[in-house]
């Protein structure tokens, strides 16, 4: 098996597939999925014989704020080290690209912050920073 690290973006449907193949289900409003993912600063594809087995992106406002999204492989290429490999190109490009004194964030799967805590992520809340928080908006 060959698997292809693809500097390029995603598909809509590709990314619609891994999302529900892996559980997360996918918001209602296509379009806001294709605004979201040509909005992109930069993404990373795994490819094996052409299907898209893997994802991740960087967003952000391009200056000194950026958050890790969509870190998605999929459930029978897992524990083979393929999310480490996207995680590693992000944190390259936005390393390489970006001024020190930068922000990047992410939001980790219950579970999975030891992952990315070997790529310098901390947990929050600890005595420095307080808790995390989002919110899922809601039709009125």
């Amino acid at each position: 098996m060959e698997v292809q690290i693809l500097k390029k973006q995603i598909s809509v449907e590709d990314y619609m597939n891994l999302r529900e193949i892996v559980g997360w289900g996918n918001p209602e409003n296509i379009e806001a999925i294709e605004r979201g993912l040509k909005n992109t600063l930069y993404s990373i594809c795994l490819e094996v014989e052409e299907q898209t087995i893997g994802y991740g992106r960087v967003v952000g406002d391009g200056g000194f704020t950026f958050y890790i999204q969509d870190i998605i492989v999929l459930p029978s290429y897992q524990r083979m080290g393929l999310g480490h490999k996207i995680m590693a190109e992000l944190m390259e490009y936005i390393t390489s690209t970006y001024p020190p004194g930068s922000s990047v964030g992410l939001m980790s799967a219950k579970g999975k912050e030891d992952f990315y805590k070997k790529f310098g992520f901390v947990e929050r809340p600890n005595e420095s920073y307080g808790a995390g928080m989002i919110q899922y908006l809601k039709k009125p």
